[in-house]
């Protein structure tokens, strides 16, 4: 019976291992999930460059002296929900963060203390929406634009 004991014990003993591997893996996949929405906010946020070429046709008849430029495309501000911020970020950091729609803005208060590096976190993907902290004291918060710029 001790044999079978022992047996037992060694496979429980192999199980813990495992599970502490699937987490370490676990936690290794959620920072890179959140380093990746970090990265794919950022690339959402910037405005792309229009270039806009223009290639000479040939005319039989004279160009008038007097034309207007050409007018370039205008893009509309689109309008961010607050679900569009909320789900820019990770679960644990969503988790600790409330969001509130002010005016022309999401507000963004943190629900408990953050850390350095989650506040870093935070901050970041902010700043690549086009947003900013504003300190002041107990009312600290971040604000992002509802309009992209």
């Amino acid at each position: 019976m001790s044999a079978d004991k022992e047996k037992l014990n060694q496979l429980l003993q192999k199980v813990d291992e495992i599970a502490l591997s699937v987490n370490k893996i676990s936690e290794e996949l959620r920072t890179v999930s959140a380093s990746l929405k970090s990265l794919a906010v950022g690339q959402i946020t910037q405005q792309p460059t229009v270039h806009v070429t223009r290639t000479p046709t040939p005319s039989s008849t004279p160009a008038p002296t007097q034309s207007a430029p050409p007018a370039a495309p205008r893009e509309t501000p689109q309008q961010r929900s607050l679900d569009d911020i909320r789900m820019s970020f990770p679960e644990e950091l969503e988790a600790r963060l409330s969001f509130d729609e002010k005016g022309d803005y999401i507000i963004i208060k943190p629900k408990q203390f953050l850390g350095s590096e989650n506040f870093a976190k935070i901050a970041s993907a902010v700043r690549g929406m086009g947003g900013e902290y504003i300190s002041a004291g107990k009312d600290s918060h971040f604000r992002v634009p509802k309009k992209k710029a």
